[in-house]
């Protein structure tokens, strides 16, 4: 099917409004990418008092949700939208829910990096766990990026790299699990790097719910019914039609 984008209205108010939730959106998508950026920081350098300042950060994470959610209300009390703008609105509130999750799961790592601050660190784990913090970022920015441009096939990109974000996952939880075997006294510090990185991988599943909102809105479909492979092809096939191929 044909992509839709923004569609044009008799009222330009409406037009406005529209966009100033899409901006609401990216904008609170950019403080939430700085609050995992600034987490994982702390956590991998031990600087306790950065990561004191995301968990502070979190009330303002909470704010812009509901002055979104707010705006959404608005918007479907005025306008009644129908079609894509309703999908629009549909999708934002979506979207917002899992920023403030991921909101949630940056304060998270930043609690648990005070706890860690006076710690050695095992370097090849926390190593991987910079690498992971610096993955599911990415996925974030890409799938905000796919909806500011609504680009159904980078979104669709996004979400077929859960998988990878839930191996690093995996093999980062082996590698703790091996550093207590080997040293039991580490074990209570270490459950809270665990808890740490179950956070990252929790970011990777939001990122991906998001990516997912985004091929909702421009292709009118849930991915969670048809499946990446299935909608894959029907972005591709569609792409080849408008092309003309």
């Amino acid at each position: 099917m044909d992509k839709v984008g923004l569609e044009k209205h008799t009222s330009k108010q409406f037009d406005a409004d529209l966009e100033d939730v899409r901006e609401l959106v990216l904008a609170m998508g950019g403080l939430v990418e700085q609050q995992i950026a600034d987490a994982v920081r702390a956590l991998i350098t031990g600087e306790g008092a950065l990561g004191e300042e995301v968990v502070q950060g979190d009330t303002e994470v909470n704010r812009m949700e509901v002055e979104i959610d707010e705006e959404c209300t608005r918007i479907l009390a005025r306008r009644a939208p129908q079609a894509g703008d309703l999908r629009l609105i549909i999708a934002v509130a979506k979207t917002i829910t899992d920023l403030e999750r991921i909101g949630d799961e940056a304060e998270k790592i930043g609690r648990m990096s005070t706890h860690l601050a006076s710690y050695d660190r095992p370097k090849s784990a926390f190593y991987q766990i910079e690498m992971l913090g610096r993955h599911v970022r990415e996925m974030l920015r890409d799938a905000l990026d796919a909806f500011a441009r609504l680009d159904s096939e980078a979104a669709l990109r996004v979400a077929q790299q859960d998988e990878d974000v839930d191996r690093e996952y995996e093999g980062i939880v082996r590698q703790c699990i091996t550093y207590m075997m080997e040293d039991p006294r580490t074990i209570r510090h270490m459950l809270d790097v665990l808890w740490a990185v179950k956070a990252l991988e929790r970011i990777g599943d939001h990122s991906t719910n998001i990516s997912e909102y985004v091929v909702y809105f421009v292709e009118g479909k849930d991915v969670r019914h048809i499946g990446l492979e299935a909608m894959e092809k029907e972005i591709n096939e569609g792409a080849a039609r408008r092309r003309g191929d």
